[in-house]
């Protein structure tokens, strides 16, 4: 079968496409047919490498899929072939202590499909029987397969971890990204005013017609933090979406009200910050980390995407041949929404 494949860390250079062996489904798992799979931030990342990730090469990449079940392994129960459906790429023991209490992504063994084990960029993935779910019947393949690991991270982030409420405003940072447009869905589908700042004018337009409230250039306006107090009354948001890290810290604290909540989910411009510890006790932030989400958070999300009929915002769709294309305008951070491929 056709796959994209990386033959070592590093840069564009070690993507490959080839011919790879055909996975077969293990006890308690499903081979999936793959129409249409999506690119993340974390497959650069793992195409990069980072200490520790202990790889086998050449590693077939890529986490987000939608399919039809070609074949189900042994002692299988709720899946059959011929399903339409979408994964849930995130992978835990199913027996520890978190595990036992629905919360998944704390799993000591927590991995991700793509990262722990083979990835969806590929004709076919064989993956765990319990990560896959049915398909929302008003989405296709490529808007299914551009839903999982975006989504169920900003739901996360907002609902499980953040507890946003109708009525709050958010500010999200560099609108354009998956998780940070999934975010902006999500918060408008909970009743929140949302904040959001990029340095594309384009990109601030098209949030607007998404139901972003406000919109911050924040290469004309150098001090995001001010003009969010300004369009507060002074008062700041309640919960700030960052998926960004070193680069939009320091105006987090500056942005959040008193009592507010900083979720946190990426490092993309660094992970390494200077935390103002005086402005995170004496207005009493709450900083929380978010990985991720468990099979409770994902079946809420989708049945919340099914109900509003939401659709995930499509950057563009290429088939698998230009996947090295896929991961440059990622890099270079031009697109608007998800990126498909196509197998």
């Amino acid at each position: 079968m056709m796959a994209v494949t990386i033959s070592g860390h590093g840069g564009p250079e070690v993507v490959r496409i080839q011919d790879a062996p055909e996975p077969r489904p293990a006890a308690g798992e499903v081979l999936l047919d793959v129409r249409a799979a999506a690119l993340n931030h974390l497959d650069i990342w793992v195409r990069k490498g980072r200490p520790g990730m202990g790889l086998r090469f050449p590693h077939v990449v890529g986490s987000d899929a939608a399919g039809v079940v070609a074949e189900a392994g042994p002692a299988v129960q709720g899946v059959r072939p011929g399903d339409e459906v979408i994964l849930n790429p995130g992978i835990s023991c199913g027996c520890c202590e978190f595990c036992r209490r629905g919360r998944h992504s704390e799993c000591p063994s927590f991995t991700i499909v793509g990262l722990g084990r083979p990835g969806t960029f590929a004709e076919r993935v064989a993956v765990p029987a319990e990560c896959a779910y049915p398909k929302p019947g008003h989405l296709d393949f490529r808007s299914a397969a551009a839903l999982p690991l975006a989504h169920l991270t900003a739901w996360r982030m907002l609902v499980a971890r953040a507890a946003l409420r109708p009525g709050e405003t958010v500010l999200i940072h560099g609108i354009g990204g998956g998780v940070a447009l999934a975010g902006l869905q999500i918060a408008k589908l909970l009743g929140a005013e949302v904040i959001v700042t990029s340095s594309s004018r384009e990109k601030l337009n098209r949030a607007r017609s998404l139901g972003a409230d406000q919109t911050i250039d924040y290469a004309a306006e150098p001090d995001v933090a001010r003009k969010v107090l300004d369009v507060t009354g002074g008062r700041g948001a309640d919960v700030v979406l960052d998926t960004v890290g070193a680069a939009t810290w320091k105006t987090d604290f500056a942005a959040v009200r008193r009592g507010g909540r900083i979720v946190l989910c990426g490092v993309t411009t660094g992970a390494a910050a200077e935390t103002p510890l005086n402005v995170l006790y004496w207005n009493q932030v709450s900083v929380l980390g978010s990985t991720m989400g468990s099979h409770e958070d994902f079946r809420l999300m989708l049945r919340a995407v099914a109900a509003a009929k939401l659709e995930p915002v499509v950057d563009s769709v290429l088939p698998l041949e230009r996947a090295a294309e896929a991961f440059a305008r990622m890099e270079a951070g031009q697109q608007f929404g998800k990126i498909v491929l196509t197998p």
